[in-house]
């Protein structure tokens, strides 16, 4: 069967417009197939329309409109409605140059709004919980002492979880002045440096796995017991299997703390400790200084919390209200 010409289209989108011309990452290119996937799931089950007979006359802003409407009554939230939008505007804008004829079809469906949505919450750890995490793994085992060396660059750094499992032992230096180097989304690199308590547990570790041989310049910073990289399930697991033991002598611990949660926690303690947000933004990789704001807000917050929490145990002193009275030199003759 001859392929459609939205299959010629979405096969040249994924597999060398995204790749070679934005250069983006394996994961980012994982994330739009699976947002097509779905697509072509609902066209099949609920418009009777095989991935085969899908065409681009077919795709239009309507059905478009459709499948956002199922993706939100499936109970998904709007967050990932938006997010399967994305992938869609960036296809339509790939689109548009590649057949200038369907260029008013496109700018419909690029004229489709994103729904505004609430902001998350920004569940982050204080620093008394995040020494009882970072205390727990045994330093009396090899792999204690990994996951020692593992936790503790994930918070110091605040590197996003596939930043950290994807570090080769290339992109970590641990002389003086240590780095390390991490590679975000769009394939950016930054350089954080590394505090001395990080450096130390990542030098022993290194040392006992000789991992600070020249040969070993390109192996995978962290492996599993299979001699094979980490990978980002591995890391929730330690990290589950560490707070779980933390929670039996810190009960107050919230219930979902992902690596995520570590990122969350060193914004917020910069934050506290009096750092620009210029700077959280450069250690974080936020391509967008908003997104750094969101620490910002959260610490607001928590100021208002406590004021409101320090005016309630405030004594109460009743002043008259000059607007009970004749008039305000009356209130203020009466004070």
């Amino acid at each position: 069967m001859k392929p459609t010409d939205f299959a010629i289209q979405l096969t040249n989108f994924l597999g060398e417009y995204l790749s070679a011309q934005k250069n983006v990452s394996s994961n980012t290119i994982k994330a739009y197939r699976d947002a097509f996937k779905l697509l072509l799931r609902y066209c099949r089950d609920h418009l009777a329309i095989p991935p085969e007979n899908l065409t681009l006359d077919k795709l239009n802003a309507s059905m478009v409109l459709s499948f956002l409407k199922y993706i939100e009554n499936e109970g998904n939230c709007i967050r990932t409605r938006n997010h399967r939008l994305s992938v869609l505007h960036a296809f339509f804008r790939y689109l548009q140059t590649e057949e200038p004829g369907r260029i008013a079809q496109c700018q419909q469906i690029l004229a489709i709004p994103l729904k505004r949505c609430a902001r998350p919450t920004v569940h982050y750890l204080t620093t008394d919980e995040l020494a009882e995490i970072l205390d727990k793994p045994n330093l009396l085992t090899k792999w204690g002492r990994r996951d020692a060396a593992l936790l503790s660059l994930l918070y110091d750094t605040g590197a996003r979880v596939q930043e950290v499992v994807d570090l080769s032992v290339r992109d970590v230096r641990l002389n003086p002045s240590a780095q390390i180097c991490l590679t975000g989304k769009g394939r950016k690199t930054r350089i954080v440096p590394l505090m001395s308590g990080t450096v130390s547990l990542l030098a022993q570790y290194m040392n006992e796995n000789s991992l600070d041989r020249p040969e070993c310049i390109d192996s995978p910073m962290f492996f599993n017991r299979r001699g094979e990289k980490l990978s980002r399930s591995g890391v929730r697991y330690l990290l589950k299997k560490y707070t779980t033991d933390a929670r039996k002598t810190k009960p107050g611990l919230f219930i979902n703390i992902s690596p995520h949660t570590m990122r969350h926690s060193k914004a917020m303690h910069l934050l506290q400790a009096g750092n620009p947000a210029t700077v959280i933004q450069s250690i974080l990789g936020h391509a967008d200084i908003r997104s750094t704001d969101i620490y910002a807000r959260a610490d607001i917050e928590m100021k208002r919390h406590a004021l409101q929490k320090a005016a309630e145990l405030a004594p109460s002193v009743n002043l008259p209200s000059w607007r009970e009275n004749k008039g305000l030199m009356e209130w203020l003759s009466s004070l």
